[in-house]
């Protein structure tokens, strides 16, 4: 097996005890990749994904850290990276720290930006450079329809969320020539917990679908992403909403 074989075989997945995340460390899992699984504090959760691979024949490992957090993304990967060649990244961390915004904190402010912006800076420069190496790279940042349209009492979420796109559209422009594809999934209204305590019947009524999205539907959508298959595309940002803010 080749050195980019092998790395091929490996993803991480940051965020991946619940909702979006951990649907798509399944999905890559049952592909036949090793799926490294990223959670902050959830380990409950996250040993409860981590379970429900195993369970099914998949391989998956656990890794703690938060992901805007500098020192511990370091220790963190700089371990992991002494056993593994992790060629597929997927970016999910993220968070909603949701107000109106005459009455948003910077702390609310900084919160967000920090585990999307900056756990995307961190996380994707401590791996880039070993797909750069092998000439191969899957790279897959979650963002949001509201990065793309905005959304009421979220101005720091979308802000997060619109610079993760910008951030890959160009870092696919910097690692095309090494045979590294970078895109961006974009959901909509998804079933997780996010959604929180919105009224899901009125949310229903806003998407052409008639329906909310399925976390494993977003992460069917990044297996294609990450495999052959989808060697040709990078640098898109694909939204998976049902048709809310098409056209």
């Amino acid at each position: 097996m080749s050195a980019s074989d092998a790395q091929r075989r490996v993803a991480l997945v940051t965020g991946a005890s619940r909702g979006i995340g951990r649907a798509i460390a399944e999905r890559l899992a049952a592909d036949g990749l090793h799926v490294v699984l990223n959670y902050r504090s959830n380990q409950a959760a996250a040993e409860e994904a981590l379970a429900a691979i195993r369970e099914r024949g998949g391989s998956a490992e656990l890794c703690r850290f938060d992901v805007g957090d500098e020192a511990e993304v370091s220790a963190a990967l700089g371990e992991l990276k002494s056993r593994h060649r992790i060629g597929v990244l997927v970016n999910n961390a993220g968070l909603a720290r949701d107000a109106a915004f005459p009455a948003m904190s910077l702390d609310a402010w900084r919160e967000v930006t920090r585990t999307t912006l900056d756990g995307f800076f961190l996380v994707t420069q401590a791996l880039v450079m070993d797909m750069v190496g092998a000439r191969w790279g899957r790279i897959v940042n979650i963002t949001s329809l509201a990065g793309q349209i905005g959304s009421r009492g979220q101005v720091n979420y979308s802000a997060a969320k619109a610079g993760l796109i910008g951030a890959t559209r160009s870092l696919a422009l910097e690692l095309a020539k090494r045979k590294i594809t970078v895109n961006a999934v974009a959901p909509g209204f998804i079933e997780t917990d996010m959604l929180g305590a919105l009224p899901t019947d009125e949310l229903k009524k806003l998407v052409p679908l008639q329906r909310l999205g399925t976390p494993h539907e977003v992460a069917g959508l990044v297996s294609y992403l990450v495999s052959d298959a989808a060697a040709y595309v990078t640098g898109q940002v694909i939204g998976i909403n049902g048709g809310l803010g098409a056209g």
